[in-house]
């Protein structure tokens, strides 16, 4: 799985908008990084690294799995599988977005 299918399933699943008025960063570690800023409409997703209100660590193998519903994002932050720094709220609401 590249960033590249990441970048464009995100942006089959929020839309032009999410709603989020937020930014947040998927940090996947050596495999790279995915920007959210929904802070503007249309929404912007890309693969540049820049600061973030809510930065959620997490590898792209689990985040797929979350993704296909295979993973619970409350099971996977509380086994470690995923992290979160800055907004928790911004993180629970994304989750609420992307199921």
């Amino acid at each position: 799985m590249s960033l590249d299918k990441v970048v464009t399933g995100l942006q089959e699943r929020i839309g032009e908008d999410c709603g989020l008025d937020a930014t947040i960063k998927f940090d996947f570690g050596d495999q790279g990084i995915v920007m959210l800023d929904a802070t503007q409409s249309p929404n912007v997703i890309s693969t540049d690294d820049a600061d973030a209100q809510c930065t959620m660590a997490i590898s792209l193998e689990n985040f797929m799995a979350m993704a296909a519903g295979e993973l619970n994002g409350a099971s996977a932050f509380m086994t470690g599988k995923l992290k979160v720094k800055g907004d928790m709220g911004i993180a629970m609401k994304l989750g609420a977005i992307l199921s």
